[in-house]
């Protein structure tokens, strides 16, 4: 069977009033512990399988759970056991067997957790949902971690019940969206465990326990040939989606509040990525699948802003000011305007993790374009009337055919169409003196052919080899370009490689392997050119008050002039590029 639910984090400040509104109706407290099972090689995480042994108060249950078809369901099969045994026969004949057949390790308890949980049902206009609210701990070997999430779960009704009642709640108690099952979490605690039994230096220990909670990069989407627009819109949004929501959960601290800062601008650089690519998509896809309401597409903009402000504090510190110092720079007070909220304020604030369950709601069900290009994809293109008048074939007779229509009833709706076309002259007074020459018209047996749609290779080719050719356009009067139009074109160039990135699986691998090394060499440029000209803009308030300022103002315009040689040269190589769209 399939569920389908949402789960947030809960965070510290406010789960003494959450638990006290779970328990203000029939709630009911169940203790619940699991324990997970997996190959030394992690051969079931690795083909996205989870499997379980859970004693829910005093029965045994045992689970399977595999990934849906979006990113709120989950595929779970449930059997109940006398006890601690984990029985495989029970999936022979099921889709999983053939998984499960072939594991080469032998199975073994891999992690555990232990919670206590509280269950209460909601109802709203849209169906009834059940609340299950966990505080407890996910063990590995020697390692623990604190699990303080609360589960939305569908037990009737329509999808938008879940996005209903996590959406209040979470406007009441700070809610954090995050995408890791305990599952997931219990895996990646299991290899940390297992790695830290090797490692006896301090260093290596701590970099393994940072790498726990690493940057989460852009993955790449399979898209099925014969997806709809609207379909594989939904399916590059919700992959975008899942890196933002990602690094924002370890910005958040989720896991780490009040313990260590895991969050760090990595986070934030990729947190934005997964925004520019989510922007990108809309670009590549508008006009032929339905984009997300005004009020979330300004959200983007704003939140994006919002962290940038973060990031360009980050380049400076970390890239920038270390490369002037080594180049001889005096030192002097470099205090940048501070940007108006810290990351991890914005992370965790309700009106971005609003704006997430939103955009999360929108990607589930993307619908097709109103109107623009897309309006003849679904089906195929309607005849004209002279295409119809040409082929001798009416409106009326498919209509006929529809209905089921036969004999007198089909032929008298078809000759009315065709008079309606031109078909068949339209009837004239005369006697039977004076009767004009009638020419009859015949109705052929085959139908009109039909126009076949394009399909979604040849849209997204077709837009993305437009791309390309005004980026090179651009590119090879880079020199000439002013500051704004450059960076302009550093945004296009970006939009391009997401593009092509979503596009992948629908191209040839060999051209497109060719094309992303050239482009990727243009963006390398063009990226250091960004952060050089944000930095010049600082030393350059900063030569106000201090004159040592001028030596980094000096050094950005000496580097700036290589940066522009160096561009030409990318943009001369990425002219000979292959094109994949052929």
């Amino acid at each position: 069977m399939s569920e389908q639910e949402l789960k947030l984090h809960v965070p510290a400040a406010s789960r003494k009033a959450l638990e006290q509104e779970v328990k203000q109706r029939d709630a009911s407290r169940i203790r619940l512990h699991a324990m997970y099972f997996d190959t030394p090689d992690r051969e079931l995480a690795r083909a996205r399988v989870a499997i379980r042994l859970r004693r829910e108060g005093n029965v045994w249950v045992q689970t399977l759970k595999t990934p849906g078809n979006n990113a709120i369901t989950r595929i779970e099969l449930n059997h109940p056991r006398p006890g601690p045994i984990l029985d495989l026969s029970v999936y022979a004949g099921t889709e999983v067997e053939a998984t499960l057949a072939g594991l080469k390790g032998e199975l073994g308890l891999r992690y555990e957790t232990d919670v206590t949980r509280l269950i209460r049902k909601v109802r709203n206009r849209q169906g009834t949902v059940e609340i299950a609210y966990d505080r407890g701990l996910l063990r590995a070997g020697a390692l623990e971690l604190p699990i303080s999430e609360i589960e939305f779960e569908l037990m009737s009704g329509k999808p938008a019940a879940l996005f209903t009642a996590a959406r209040a709640w979470l406007r009441r108690h700070g809610l954090v969206m995050d995408a890791r099952s305990k599952s997931e979490r219990g895996d990646r605690l299991a290899r940390l465990a297992h790695t830290l039994d090797g490692l006896q230096d301090d260093e290596a220990r701590a970099a393994a326990i940072d790498e726990f909670w690493t940057s989460t990069g852009a993955r790449n989407v399979r898209l099925d040939p014969a997806m709809s627009p609207a379909q594989a819109l939904g399916a590059v949004a919700a992959e975008c989606l899942d890196q933002i929501i990602r690094n924002a959960a370890v910005l958040a601290e989720v896991d780490t509040d009040g313990i260590r800062k895991a969050g760090n601008p990595e986070h934030v650089h990729q947190l934005r990525v997964g925004m520019r690519r989510l922007r990108s998509a809309w670009r590549l896809y508008d006009g032929w699948a339905g984009l997300p309401p005004a009020p979330l597409q300004e959200g983007i903009r704003t939140f994006f802003a919002a962290f940038g402000a973060n990031r360009d504090q980050d380049v400076l510190q970390e890239s920038i000011i270390p490369a002037l110092v080594r180049a001889g720079m005096p030192t002097f007070p470099m205090e940048a305007p501070p940007p108006s909220a810290p990351s991890r304020e914005i992370a965790a604030s309700p009106e971005f993790q609003g704006w997430l369950l939103d955009m999360l709601e929108w990607s589930l069900d993307v619908p097709a374009a109103a109107t623009g290009p897309a309006s003849g994809l679904a089906g195929a293109a309607s005849p004209s009337s002279d295409a119809i008048a040409a082929n001798g074939v009416t409106a009326g007779d498919e209509a006929a055919t529809t209905l089921g229509l036969t004999g007198e009833d089909a032929a008298a709706q078809a000759l009315r169409a065709a008079e309606a076309a031109g078909a068949v002259p339209a009837p004239v007074d005369w006697d039977s003196t004076h009767a004009p020459q009638i020419v009859p018209s015949i109705i052929p047996l085959v139908p009109p052919e039909q126009e076949t749609p394009p399909t979604l290779h040849d849209l997204l080719a077709g837009r993305l080899r437009k791309w390309h050719r005004r980026v090179l356009h651009e590119g090879r009067h880079f020199a000439a370009l002013d500051i704004p139009s450059r960076h302009a074109l550093r945004k296009r160039a970006k939009r391009l490689r997401y593009g092509l990135n979503f596009t992948e699986s629908l191209l040839p691998a060999a051209k497109v392997r060719d094309y992303k090394i050239r482009l990727a060499a243009v963006q390398d440029v063009l990226g250091e050119m960004n952060d050089l000209s944000v930095a010049h803009d600082l030393y350059r308030q900063w030569s106000v008050q201090y004159p040592q300022a001028w030596f980094a103002l000096g050094w950005i315009s000496a580097r700036q002039e290589e940066l522009v040689a160096k561009a030409e040269r990318a943009f001369k190589q990425f002219g000979h590029a292959k094109e994949f769209w052929k």
